[in-house]
C-alpha cells in the first residue's frame, strides 16, 4: 500500500497549487482519502477527507471557499486545488487512508482514523 503526496511548492499570499495523493496497492474507490497538514510547533489538522465510494466530502472550516477537491479514479489519483493562499496555509501536507465502511461525519478529519500515510509535501506561503 503506498500514498504518495506531490505539488507542493513556494507560493506567494494569493496564489494556487495543486497537490497530488497517488495511491496505490489497495482498491482507490473502496477507500476515504484525508488530506492533512501540520505547521512546525503545531498539531496534525484534518484539512478534507474524502469518501471515494460514495464522493462525501468535508473541508475543515478554515479553507472551506478555498480548496477543492477533484479525483481521477483511473488515476487512483486524488487532487487538493488550493487558492487564494494565505501563509497560514504553510505546513507540510500529508495524505492517508482507511476503509469507507469506517467513514464517520464526525470523525473522518482525526488523523487518528487513518492507518496508510504517505510522505508529505511542503506548502510555503510568502506574505
Amino acid at each position: 500500500v503506498q500514498l504518495q503526496a506531490s505539488g507542493g511548492g513556494l507560493v506567494q499570499a494569493g496564489g494556487s497549487l495543486r497537490l497530488s495523493c497517488a495511491a496505490s496497492g489497495f482498491t482507490f474507490d473502496d477507500y476515504v482519502i484525508g488530506w492533512f497538514r501540520q505547521a512546525p510547533g503545531k498539531e496534525r489538522e484534518g484539512v478534507s477527507c474524502n469518501n471515494m465510494s460514495d464522493g462525501r466530502t468535508q473541508f475543515v472550516d478554515s479553507v472551506k471557499g478555498r480548496f477543492t477537491i477533484s479525483s481521477d479514479h483511473a488515476k487512483n489519483t486524488l487532487y487538493l486545488q488550493m487558492n487564494s493562499l494565505k501563509p497560514e496555509d504553510t505546513a507540510v501536507y500529508y495524505c492517508a487512508g482507511m476503509k469507507s465502511i469506517l467513514w464517520d461525519d464526525s470523525s473522518c478529519r482525526q488523523d487518528t482514523e487513518y492507518y496508510y500515510w504517505g510522505q508529505g509535501t511542503q506548502v510555503t506561503v510568502s506574505s
